[in-house]
């Protein structure tokens, strides 16, 4: 009899557990299909809780403690006409370190140093705010000027027509949000294609990473939108 109560119990127990556990998203929440190779943190992608109840990510990892790596999803599986960026959390502006500065750019100019993967915002009096950023990786770098045309936050991604290409895995859209490669803000860089742009991978900073924005961490680009506006102009050199 003992036995056998014992049984039935255990059989209760594992009915109840069972449909919790059908509940548990993949490891990386929306992002499901992806290799698990490596365990979700609550670095920005989620720690999920068995139950049916959607995990939401940590908003904690996009304000202050916005320049940690983050790990961001991968994009794989069947392509999509439009996906969803996931939430829109509240970021706070993060300033830089001030660095003496005298390459000559005028007061409200920014310069993209991408051989020291630095962008710096010319305070004038031979000082300017000094942001790490992610330049392009090779073949995907270019120099010139460009103009502020326009800021916006957590934009939409539109990945170009030779990107999907490349990379025919990637969404036709995917509206702004935390999952976004385009981050908090992007800073329009004339007509042209580039961006300088907060990204979901923090790890990046610092590196050659892009296909030609300019990335940075999204505590720092909310910063540096709140300096910029329409017809700032924007040095990129090596």
């Amino acid at each position: 009899m003992r036995v056998r109560h014992l049984a039935a119990v255990a059989g209760l127990l594992f009915a109840m557990a069972s449909p919790a556990l059908a509940e548990i998203p993949g490891a990386y929440g929306m992002w499901g299909d992806m290799p698990r190779s490596k365990p979700a943190t609550s670095g920005g992608f989620g720690m999920f809780k068995p139950n049916k109840q959607k995990a939401q990510p940590s908003v904690a990892a996009f304000g202050p403690a916005a320049m940690k790596p983050q790990k961001p999803p991968q994009f794989s599986g069947k392509p999509k006409a439009l996906m969803q960026g996931g939430g829109k959390p509240a970021i706070s502006a993060q300033a830089p370190q001030v660095v003496s500065y005298s390459k000559g750019h005028k007061k409200g100019s920014v310069v993209v140093d991408q051989s020291q993967k630095k962008l710096y915002y010319v305070l004038g009096d031979g000082k300017a705010y000094a942001y790490p950023v992610a330049v392009g990786k090779k073949g995907f770098k270019w120099t010139g000027t460009q103009k502020v045309s326009g800021v916006k936050a957590w934009p939409d991604w539109v990945p170009p027509e030779e990107m999907r290409q490349r990379k025919p895995h990637l969404p036709v859209k995917m509206t702004g949000g935390i999952n976004n490669p385009l981050g908090a803000k992007a800073i329009y860089l004339g007509s042209s294609l580039y961006r300088i742009h907060g990204t979901n991978d923090s790890s990046s900073i610092g590196t050659e990473a892009s296909s030609g924005c300019i990335r940075m961490h999204n505590g720092h680009v909310v910063h540096l939108a709140k300096l910029v506006k329409q017809g700032t102009p924007v040095h990129v050199v090596n």
